[in-house]
């Protein structure tokens, strides 16, 4: 139902106006089977309150749930620094919940807070979207932040991860590198899928040979993938993780392996997590400034509590950040692709 009203679920659900309020606010004095009702005839109906008329009836709690996949490592520190910068200049607190890679934990999560925050703003790139708006409650006002892709017409801030990849792909074989390995991230994550396919799209379009090898975000898996390539002498000169923790890792296990870089293979990551400008050589990568980032969540979710925001789908573009890590491959004398090969005594294959 187009702009279905309050009065629209209470004639639905056979009951009074005041009922759905109470239910839809989080009211102890309304039965869990009758709240369930309520809240699947308004999911059912399309029904969102508007914000400003929320506000008139509630009283403020002067705080934002912040609902995130993980903490670890400094991409989750930098976008947290930002969302509390921003909540400061609004005078809102954070409520934190962190999901540690168990999806029912973080929908779960999202009722719980149900009365105790003004709105949500929740950043879930591994749970399906069907599975997500199924569970966020009914009026809450949110921002969902790098969320699994939907039509819900909700208020949305995404990266385009995909365009970022493909860019740092198109750097790549710029810098003259024509055999690439990419690093995905965990399965499932609607990120790591994303920049996938731009690293595809990009490596066909410029006809270069691709590997990939599976990642999970994190260091290890990083160098995991090395330890792979050295083991079966893959040739390679770039490597293309999925973001700057595994690029990191990948530059270690290179190093301990014998092979520069960039001299023989160069390494990009996504994110420009701090680290990435202080490491040696600096890590190349693709920028969204992740603090600012977190910060504009929080002045979204701001605008959409006090009902001025559009409602829209805002999409950043990552930037490409140059550094030492995919300088320019110097002519060698011996074939430039035998590289891992050679190191591990193979010769690697060839597109």
């Amino acid at each position: 139902m187009a702009h279905a009203t309050i009065r629209d679920v209470a004639r639905e659900a056979a009951v009074s106006v005041a009922t759905v309020s109470r239910a839809l606010n989080g009211h102890s004095n309304v039965r869990p089977q009758m709240r369930e009702r309520i809240e699947g005839v308004a999911v059912r109906l399309g029904y969102v309150p508007h914000a400003g008329a929320r506000n008139l009836s509630l009283a403020r709690s002067g705080a934002i749930g912040v609902v995130l996949p993980d903490l670890h490592g400094e991409f989750f520190s930098e976008l947290l620094r930002g969302m509390d910068r921003e909540s400061s200049a609004h005078s809102l607190h954070l409520m934190l919940m962190v999901m540690h890679g168990e999806a029912e934990r973080g929908i779960a999560a999202l009722n719980t807070m149900r009365g105790r925050v003004d709105g949500l703003l929740v950043m879930a790139p591994q749970v399906s979207s069907e599975k997500l708006l199924e569970r966020m409650p009914v009026g809450m006002p949110a921002v969902l932040v790098n969320c699994a892709p939907h039509e819900a017409g909700r208020a949305e801030l995404r990266v385009d991860n995909a365009a970022g990849a493909a860019a740092l792909v198109d750097h790549l074989v710029a810098q003259g590198r024509r055999r690439l390995v990419h690093i995905t991230g965990p399965d499932g994550n609607c990120d790591a899928q994303e920049r996938h396919r731009g690293v595809i799209e990009a490596c066909t379009r410029a006809r270069i040979a691709l590997r990939v090898l599976p990642g999970d975000f994190n260091e290890d898996s990083g160098a995991a993938a090395v330890a792979t390539l050295l083991a079966d002498g893959w040739a390679a000169d770039a490597i293309l993780a999925a973001n700057d923790m595994m690029a990191i890792g990948a530059m270690m296990a290179l190093k301990r392996g014998g092979i520069s870089v960039p001299g023989e293979v160069a390494v990009a990551g996504f994110d420009d997590i701090p680290l990435a400008r202080l490491i040696s050589p600096s890590l190349t990568t693709a920028s969204i400034d992740i603090a600012q980032f977190g910060a504009d969540a929080v002045a979204r979710l701001a605008a959409v509590i006090a009902g001025t925001d559009s409602g829209l789908i805002e999409q950043r573009v990552p930037i490409v950040v140059p550094r030492e890590s995919t300088a320019r491959a110097a002519p060698a004398a011996h074939d430039s692709t035998d590289n891992i090969a050679r190191n591990n005594g193979k010769q690697g294959e060839r597109p």
